[in-house]
């Protein structure tokens, strides 16, 4: 199994927990939780599948992928009660597939020879939407969309990526800062509460 491969799973794992975890809080049926886990893990992979002609979508190839995310959400159920601290659980869970989803969709989109912009588009985009998703079934407003820094990371680790690529690093230094400067931004973000200009004044 390769590095690309244990941090794909990682980042389904986390996704998938994070999803359970927004659905249990909404006090969401059994099943209700394990489609919000679900669509929450495969959500960006499948845009950015679709985005790129990717046919069929990754997880559609792969039942590993299903199972991985079953026993996800089994975990997050059956260890609700050793998560007591619900919002700081999510936001670590989805704060470490933010930064795993960056790495996968920029790789992907460098394998399939994209101009570098548009490679940092399908990295924030994979890493995002599954969020976006979650968020929308949740009926909450959706994390990127508030004045919250969350996109933002993804695009800035993204750009850690190929900048390191470019310069040909190994890839496990590639994986390991990518990912470290997402998960960095965002923790930082929130601790300091900083949020991106806002056009609206405040009353």
């Amino acid at each position: 199994m390769t590095l690309f491969s244990v941090l794909n799973i990682l980042g389904i794992i986390s996704f998938a927990i994070s999803g359970s975890l927004v659905a249990m809080r909404k006090k969401f049926d059994p099943f209700g939780v394990f489609i919000i886990a679900f669509a929450t893990s495969v959500g960006g992979g499948t845009l950015r599948d679709v985005l790129i002609g990717s046919k069929p979508v990754f997880w559609m190839t792969n039942t590993d992928i299903i199972f991985i995310i079953m026993g996800s959400y089994f975990f997050a159920v059956f260890f609700r009660k050793k998560l007591k601290y619900l919002n700081k659980s999510l936001f670590l869970f989805d704060t470490i597939g933010l930064g795993l989803y960056t790495i996968m969709g920029t790789e992907i989109g460098l394998n399939a020879g994209f101009h570098p912009v548009v490679v940092i588009a399908i990295a924030t985009m994979s890493a995002a939407f599954g969020g976006v998703v979650r968020d929308i079934l949740c009926n909450e407003v959706p994390v990127i969309f508030r004045e919250e820094i969350y996109a933002t990371a993804c695009v800035i680790g993204a750009m850690v990526y190929l900048l390191l690529h470019n310069f040909e690093f190994n890839e496990t230094i590639v994986y390991v800062a990518t990912s470290s400067v997402v998960i960095t931004i965002r923790i930082i973000a929130v601790v300091f509460h900083l949020s991106l200009p806002t056009f609206y004044t405040k009353r």
